[in-house]
């Protein structure tokens, strides 16, 4: 998330209330999470496990809750709790705006769209031509929608990511403060939920076709023209490359890439990355071939005791 204008390490510093390492006036750009950050970007840490992958990312501000050498070339703001500030900057520079219309006047809506009874478009909602938004879709502030996008009855654009701190007294969110970006001529099913990013954006490529009641988590990247059939969860920060294959009821794990062209069939539990050009199933998930030969042998296994004894 980049802010709408450049801030000073200071300025920052003031908005958390924290104390700070590095010049008053070191540019900040905007605040990311740990696998999308660029220069000029914050991002937290909290425990000592991540400390050096955060000092060392391409993040050039790092909040943190530890006094740290600072590395060259970027700045610390020092925290008794990151994820608390986080917070904090996120209602800061993108607060919730409530609505108390459908259609919010600051949504632009392209040339020959057409928007069925009780759909809901937040603010900052940018559809392009020749759309089809169903009844009772519900499409969240800032998503970005393409041209020739045909969105089904039911469908949730831009809920929150699914992310939370255990605390003593229960579980604490992560304000999400991203969007959902939808490309040209995409199809999405009924009952479909597409969570907005954290902080960056959950993206659906052009020509992908998603059917009913999918669902695609946090800044999850989508690529051009797959097909994920019904009842597929997708988990968070998971990379599906171009022309991939779902078939029913896949689940993924998070933070995981999915090759181009790969093919995962029904009911597969996909717990690692997975090479394109191929086809899979199973779980934990192996090439299909390999995995029916499997099944095949375990049935042979009453055939191979009998003849044992």
């Amino acid at each position: 998330m980049k802010f709408p204008q450049t801030q000073t390490l200071k300025e920052i510093a003031n908005i958390i209330s924290c104390e700070y390492v590095g010049d008053d006036n070191f540019a900040v750009l905007g605040m990311n999470e740990i696998h999308v950050v660029q220069s000029g970007d914050i991002v937290f840490v909290d425990h000592p496990k991540y400390y050096d992958k955060a000092l060392q990312s391409a993040a050039t501000i790092i909040l943190i809750n530890k006094n740290v050498d600072c590395p060259e070339g970027k700045a610390l703001l020092i925290s008794d709790d990151p994820f608390r500030d986080f917070n904090k900057l996120t209602n800061h520079f993108r607060p919730f705006q409530a609505s108390n219309v459908s259609v919010s006047a600051s949504a632009k809506i392209g040339k020959g769209t057409i928007i069925q009874p009780n759909s809901f478009i937040g603010n900052n909602v940018t559809i392009g031509e020749n759309c089809l938004i169903h009844s009772n879709v519900s499409i969240y502030d800032n998503t970005i929608i393409g041209s020739n996008v045909i969105i089904h009855a039911g469908t949730i654009l831009g809920a929150d990511a699914f992310y939370y701190k255990k605390r003593p007294d229960g579980f604490d969110q992560l304000i999400s403060g991203g969007r959902v970006v939808i490309q040209d001529n995409v199809g999405i099913g009924a009952l479909c939920t597409i969570d907005k990013g954290v902080t960056g954006d959950t993206t659906i490529g052009e020509g992908t076709k998603i059917d009913n009641q999918v669902h695609v988590g946090h800044d999850t990247i989508i690529g051009k023209k797959c097909l994920i059939a019904s009842q597929t969860g997708i988990a968070g920060c998971v990379i599906i490359e171009d022309e991939v294959t779902l078939w029913g009821q896949v689940g993924t794990t998070s933070g995981i890439t999915i090759g181009k062209k790969a093919v995962v069939m029904g009911q597969t539990g996909v717990t690692k990355s997975i090479e394109g050009g191929k086809s899979y199933f199973g779980t934990p998930v192996e090439e299909s071939r390999e995995k029916l030969k499997q099944l095949a042998n375990i049935k042979r296994i009453p055939e191979i005791i009998n003849k044992i004894k």
